[in-house]
């Protein structure tokens, strides 16, 4: 699916830049064997940034040398919402070695996924499991299918909508991860943002550049 560069000036109009955000201040640790992982809070309202904070969590290997890293490139591995933390330990062999080099590969788990905040739909794994459970398993082949793809997640949806955390739930757009990215960008003292997106990661990377064409 895509967006129109209108619906991303829409979004961008009625909040504040990323830019009138606190830089998270981030603190590595060990993780992943051969990674670090940090977490860097972020506004919840990009139009109240000093209010209500949420958690993103990070990944990153640093540079592997010789010589002075050129900076960081995140990496987002696509989904809508797939998460890139511990996503980006199976991606980082598959990245070329001369990037390795030069480069920290940085990736993280966007807002509502995984180690970051989490938008909550089901009281547990196991009960949205079995929601899920009546849909049509692998990818749907045919109208019947299709279908049934169609109304069992229309019903999703509406469950989310009933019982999720609206505070999140309200700010979870795709332009809300990119404001996210570009503190993340700050927070690793990057001038400019260098960045691979793959799937949904092209869209999430479009819609940065609409927003913060400068960087």
């Amino acid at each position: 699916a895509g967006v129109s560069l209108a619906t991303v000036q829409s979004e961008n109009a009625s909040a504040e830049p990323a830019s009138a955000a606190p830089v998270p201040v981030l603190h590595w640790r060990a993780c992943y064997h051969g990674f670090q992982c940090a977490t860097a809070r972020v506004p919840l309202d990009y139009r109240r940034p000093a209010g209500a904070a949420i958690s993103i969590a990070m990944s990153r290997h640093l540079a592997t040398g010789p010589g002075r890293p050129l900076g960081s490139l995140f990496f987002n591995p696509g989904g809508p919402g797939g998460p890139g933390a511990e996503a980006l330990t199976a991606f980082y062999p598959l990245f070329p070695a001369a990037v390795r080099a030069r480069y920290d590969i940085v990736s993280f788990d966007p807002r509502g996924v995984g180690d970051s905040t989490p938008l909550k739909c089901f009281p547990s794994p196991a009960a949205e499991g079995k929601f899920l459970a009546a849909l049509p398993a692998g990818f749907p082949v045919g109208a019947t299918q299709d279908s049934a793809w169609e109304r069992g997640y229309t019903r999703f949806d509406q469950r989310c909508a009933a019982d999720a955390d609206r505070g999140l739930l309200d700010h979870d757009t795709t332009a809300d991860v990119a404001r996210d990215l570009d503190l993340m960008r700050r927070a690793v003292g990057d001038p400019v943002l260098n960045y691979l997106g793959i799937s949904f990661g092209t869209m999430l990377g479009a819609t940065y550049a609409n927003l913060f064409p400068g960087k």
